[in-house]
């Protein structure tokens, strides 16, 4: 027994040993080999908004402060949440000259809401877009519009998304820095960043032939080219059935939309956000 003890004192003693010379090994190597952090990037990491919504191109705001440091390539106003405050406070600390930063938010280009969007099958499943999507691509009969499960709310960095009981998300223009991300996240690509100022925009996001479109959704574009015969900028574009608005055009050029007049679905509607679409005025 005594015997036994012992033997279980000296394993004891070696593994305590062996530690304690392990431990002041990787002590001296962690000092020997350590890599000193510039100061500059955590100072540049402060100033960023921290939403890691990876609009600048890397996967989070302490890469980018650490590229936009260290790389003479990499530009100062590459954070989009940032706008151009942010881009001038980075520049400055970097001695980069900052580049012009195109003010945007996201839009719903979708209208479709319970009363409106014709329901070909119920879903029961995982309250996901992107799950909904893989079961014969949604419950609406348009398979271009919002499936309303709020995967982009959820995903959304800085809460600047909800869903509305119609089904559809409300973008909120005091939060959406125009990261993108919600972009990323929808399925159908019902999300899409427009300039802050454009004076109109098109709730359908539907390629359908007109008559095929309309009788999936009431509020759907029906391609009937009325809206960009009508624009004298063309500023819109039918892409496949579907108009589309080129919204610098419209801030620089129109002061009168008149294509607002002519749609026959009111499909196009002011660029009004914050409120569900389909309902601007």
């Amino acid at each position: 027994m005594e015997s036994s003890l012992n033997t279980s004192l000296a394993i004891l003693g070696v593994l305590v040993s062996l530690g304690a010379v392990f431990g002041c090994v990787l002590a001296f190597a962690n000092k020997k080999f350590a890599v000193e952090i510039n100061p500059l990037i955590h100072i540049v990491e402060d100033v960023l908004p921290k939403g890691q919504c990876g609009a600048c191109g890397y996967p989070g705001c302490m890469a980018y402060a650490e590229a936009v440091v260290l790389d003479p390539e990499v530009s100062p106003s590459c954070c989009i949440p940032g706008k151009e405050e942010v881009a001038r406070q980075v520049a400055e600390l970097t001695g980069k000259v900052m580049a012009k930063i195109e003010p945007r938010i996201a839009q719903v280009k979708c209208a479709g809401t319970y009363s409106k969007a014709v329901r070909s099958n119920e879903y029961y499943g995982v309250d996901d877009c992107v799950a909904a999507n893989l079961i014969f691509g949604g419950d609406k009969v348009c398979k271009y519009g919002c499936l309303g499960m709020g995967s982009c709310a959820r995903a959304c960095p800085f809460g600047a998304i909800t869903m509305s009981p119609e089904g559809l998300p409300i973008v909120s223009p005091d939060k959406c820095t125009g990261c993108g991300v919600c972009e990323n996240t929808c399925p159908k690509k019902v999300i899409s960043m427009m300039p802050i100022g454009a004076l109109v925009r098109v709730n359908c996001n539907s390629h359908d032939k007109g008559p095929q479109a309309k009788k999936a959704c009431s509020a759907a574009c029906i391609g009937c080219t009325l809206c960009m015969k009508s624009c004298p900028y063309e500023a819109i574009k039918m892409d496949n059935s579907l108009a589309v608005v080129d919204g610098n055009v419209c801030i620089e050029k129109c002061s009168n939309p008149v294509c607002l007049e002519k749609c026959p679905t009111g499909a196009i509607k002011p660029a009004v956000v914050g409120i569900l679409p389909g309902t601007e005025n």
